[in-house]
C-alpha cells in the first residue's frame, strides 16, 4: 500500500498483493516466511514503479510469532503458525510456575495459547532454540532482512505476554520465574523510531533509488488498525475485524484487576502511550474456514450471495461462543458449530446459508459482550462503536453488532491497519503532523464513512447471549 498526504488527505493505493498460505511440515503448521518475504520485495518493486521512491517504509503483521536467529543472523527454520498444536496444555504448565492471577497482575495479557509466551514454553526443550542467539518477531524479521538491524517494536512485543504494560518495558519477574532468557530479544523500540535504510541489495531487488528510510510504526497490525479508527473524541469503542474480531476500547492506563482478568480482556499496547484493552474474538476466521470447508467438499458458495441470502434468513435460531477455544485451529468449521449448537440444544443449522447466518449472529453477541465488559472494567464511555478491517465491508455484520449493542455502528475503512501504518510514518516524515486525534482528523476527512443505525428487539440478543453465556448480564444500550 502507498500512501500520500495530499491537500489535507490522505490517499492510499493498493499497489500489490500476495497470497499468505501456511504450510505443514511433519505434523508442524509453519509460515512460509520466504514467500511472505518475497512478496514485501514484489511489493516495494510495484510501488516503486507506481509511485517513485518511497520517503519511508513500515511494516506491520499479526502478533505473537517469531524468527529465530543463530549466531550469524541466519534463520533457523520457518517460524512456528501460532494455530499449531504445540502450545495445547502449555498455560498448565505455566500455571504451575506463575500463576495465572500472579502472571496477569504483571502482563495484563488475556489468557489465550498463541501467545508468545506459550509458544516459548513449548519450545524450551528444542534444539532450535538452544541455538538461538536472536528473537525477532514477524513484522522485526521483515524489517532486519530489508535493513540488517535489530529491534523489538513495543506495540508488537506487547503481545508476547511478556511486556509489563505499566512501564512498556520487559518483565523481569515473568521471564525469570519461566526461565526465559531476555537478551534473545533486540533493543525495544517505538512506533516513529527510525529502524534503518534499506540495505544496496534490497535497493538493487526492487529498483528503488536510495536512501531508503524503514519507520516503526504500530507494528502489530490492530495497533496501526486502531491508530487507523476514524474517531472524533475518546469515547468510541472499536472492533478490528479480519480473521479475528479485536473489540474494545482505547485507555491511558492498563487495567490489571482480578475482575479483568476473570474477564479475559488484554492490555497490548499501541501507537502514542495508549492501551488497547480489548478482547480477542475469532472474527470471520469463523466464516473463511467453513467456506474453505464447502469447497473441499465440492460445493463452493460465493461470499456476497451467501451473506445476502443469510441476512434475510431468520436471526438468532442459533448462535455459539465465538470466543471458544474449540473454534481455534483449522478444519471442519461448520461441524464444529452443529456440534456447538447441539451441545447447548439449539437447532443445527441445516444449510450454508444457517451456518452463515449462526457466525454472523454469534459474531455480533461477541461483540456486544466485549464492548460491555469493556465499558464496565474500565469505566470508559462509550456512543459510537467503529468497525474498522475486512469486516467494515461486510454490511449484515455491521448492522447486527450495531443491533446487539443497542449503539451506532460507523463502518470503514477496511484498510485501517495501512492507514495507522501510513500515518504514523507520514508524521515521522514531517509530511503531517499532530497528535493521535489530529491523525484521526485528517483520516475522517480521507475515507468513506458508513453509519448503522440499532434496531430490533434488544430482548432478543438479552435472551441469545442467555443461550451462549447463561450468567451474563443484560448489556444492551448505552
Amino acid at each position: 500500500m502507498v500512501g500520500r498526504p495530499v491537500d489535507g488527505k490522505l490517499a492510499l493505493e493498493e499497489t500489490h498483493r500476495f497470497g499468505n498460505r501456511p504450510v505443514r511440515v511433519n505434523g508442524t503448521l509453519h509460515w512460509d516466511i520466504l514467500a511472505l518475504y518475497q512478496g514485501v520485495l514484489d511489493g516495494l518493486r510495484a510501488a516503486g514503479a507506481s509511485a517513485g521512491a518511497p520517503a519511508s517504509v513500515g511494516i506491520d503483521t499479526w502478533g505473537v510469532d517469531y524468527g529465530l536467529l543463530d549466531a550469524d543472523g541466519a534463520l533457523l527454520g520457518n517460524p512456528v503458525h501460532y494455530r499449531d498444536a504445540r502450545t495445547e496444555g502449555m498455560d498448565a504448565e505455566v500455571d504451575r510456575v506463575l500463576p495465572a492471577p500472579e502472571l496477569y497482575a504483571l502482563t495484563g495479557l488475556q489468557r489465550i495459547p498463541i501467545n508468545t509466551l506459550y509458544q516459548l514454553t513449548a519450545a524450551r526443550h528444542t534444539r532450535q532454540l538452544a541455538a538461538a542467539r536472536r528473537l525477532l518477531l514477524t513484522p522485526d524479521l521483515l524489517s532486519y532482512w530489508l535493513t540488517g538491524l535489530e529491534g523489538t517494536e513495543l506495540t508488537i512485543a506487547s503481545t508476547t505476554q511478556l511486556i509489563d504494560p505499566r512501564t512498556g518495558e520487559w518483565s523481569q519477574p515473568v521471564a525469570e520465574a519461566l526461565g526465559i532468557d531476555l537478551s534473545l530479544f533486540a533493543p525495544l523500540r517505538r512506533p516513529g523510531d527510525p529502524a534503518g535504510e534499506l540495505l544496496p541489495g534490497v535497493l538493487a531487488e526492487t529498483g528503488l533509488p536510495g536512501p531508503v528510510p524503514v519507520t516503526a510504526v504500530g507494528a502489530h497490525d490492530t495497533a496501526s488498525a486502531v491508530a487507523g479508527v476514524p474517531a472524533d473524541g475518546r469515547d468510541f469503542a472499536y472492533i478490528a475485524t479480519g480473521t479475528w474480531s479485536l473489540a474494545g476500547v482505547e485507555l491511558d492506563a492498563p487495567v490489571l484487576s482480578e475482575d479483568s482478568r476473570l474477564a479475559n480482556f488484554t492490555n497490548e499496547l499501541g501507537v502514542d502511550g495508549t492501551v488497547r484493552y480489548l478482547r480477542n474474538l475469532m472474527g470471520l476466521w469463523l466464516l473463511q474456514e467453513c467456506l474453505r470447508a464447502w469447497e473441499a467438499a465440492g460445493a463452493p458458495h460465493q461470499l456476497g450471495p451467501l451473506l445476502e441470502r443469510a441476512a434475510r434468513s431468520p436471526g438468532l435460531r442459533s448462535v455459539v461462543d465465538a470466543g471458544d477455544p474449540a473454534f481455534l485451529p483449522p478444519g471442519d468449521m461448520p461441524a464444529r458449530i452443529a456440534e456447538a449448537c447441539r451441545r447447548t440444544g439449539q437447532p443445527v443449522p441445516r444449510d450454508p446459508v444457517e451456518t452463515t447466518r449462526c457466525v454472523l449472529d454469534s459474531l455480533a453477541l461477541a461483540h456486544r459482550s466485549a464492548i460491555a465488559d469493556a465499558r464496565r472494567l474500565s469505566g470508559a464511555g462509550v456512543r459510537t462503536v467503529h468497525i474498522v478491517g475486512g469486516g467494515a465491508r461486510n454490511a449484515p455484520l455491521c448492522q447486527l453488532t450495531a443491533d446487539a449493542c443497542g449503539l451506532p455502528v460507523v463502518a470503514g475503512p477496511a484498510e485501517a491497519a495501512a492507514y495507522g501504518n501510513v500515518l504514523v510514518q507520514a508524521r515521522t516524515a514531517g509530511a503531517v503532523r499532530g497528535d493521535l486525534p489530529a491523525l484521526r482528523a485528517l483520516l475522517r476527512d480521507s475515507v468513506d464513512l458508513r453509519r448503522y443505525e440499532p434496531a430490533g428487539d434488544p430482548a432478543a440478543w438479552d435472551r441469545a447471549a442467555a443461550r451462549v453465556r447463561p450468567h451474563e448480564e443484560p448489556a444492551h444500550g448505552a
